[in-house]
């Protein structure tokens, strides 16, 4: 590829989530520096403490995903597939068996557009795809507005 994209070999694209392209930080650490003053006294009448909302602050402000392309240990079945591990395919969206493969089950449940994709991913190729999703994700779409529960 003639760019560098973030994604998932499952064919989540990570640039889209606010964890991935480290938005949840970015924001978190704003928030931080927002209420880095004395905000007890805002603590009467809620049932909860200034100071465990500023503990999560910190955590979120720390949270980053290094995307399953930058991880040494594989834990996603995807990531175990010998057409990834022997670099046939680069996604399983270039995969003509992502319909039945066991280890995309769970993808295909959660994020069932990857399925559009691959068939998109076929007439345009996974390059101009990527880069199609970048500028998505440039107009505001966000993984968590496609995603499904």
């Amino acid at each position: 590829m003639s760019e560098e994209y973030a994604f998932g070999v499952c064919g989540v694209f990570c640039e889209m989530c606010p964890t991935g392209n480290g938005r949840i930080s970015e924001l978190a650490k704003e928030l931080l520096h927002l209420t880095s003053g004395n905000y007890e006294w805002a603590e009467d009448g809620v049932d909860f403490r200034f100071a465990d909302v500023r503990k999560g602050l910190e955590w979120f402000a720390r949270a980053e995903c290094p995307t399953c392309l930058k991880i040494e240990e594989p834990w996603c079945d995807v990531l175990k597939c010998g057409k990834i591990v022997d670099k046939e395919l680069e996604s399983c969206l270039e995969c003509g068996e992502i319909y039945e493969c066991p280890a995309t089950e769970y993808h295909r449940g959660r994020y069932p557009y990857v399925l559009q994709h691959h068939e998109h991913v076929k007439k345009v190729g996974l390059e101009r795809h990527w880069k199609e999703q970048r500028e998505r994700t440039r107009k505001g779409v966000c993984l968590i507005d496609i995603r499904e529960y």
